[in-house]
């Protein structure tokens, strides 16, 4: 899963994050159509920053399964694929 993009820290450490694709079924079997869909708050890290500005390392790394808010980050398009690049106090928890 290895991508070639480094995200560069500012004033907080920042997080690729490869967003789990939207849910086009119910729980039901009821089909959800494109226009209709939610933006997923979940995803997984592909790259971190190395560390802040104060020298703080991120405590999440490449491969955790995270949630996140609904608009956290800032969405870029990378080979064909939709990341997220976004501040790690963006993300709510590990799984």
């Amino acid at each position: 899963m290895a991508i070639n993009i480094k995200p560069i820290a500012g004033t907080e450490n920042r997080v690729v994050v490869l967003a789990a694709p939207a849910e086009t079924v119910t729980a039901s079997g009821i089909y959800i159509p494109e226009t209709a869909q939610e933006k997923p708050q979940k995803g997984t890290v592909i790259s971190v920053s190395e560390e802040d500005a104060k020298g703080k390392k991120p405590t999440v790394k490449a491969g955790d399964i995270v949630l996140y808010g609904k608009y956290a980050g800032t969405e870029i398009t990378y080979e064909g694929k939709e990341y997220l690049i976004m501040r790690e106090v963006d993300i709510y928890a590990v799984l």
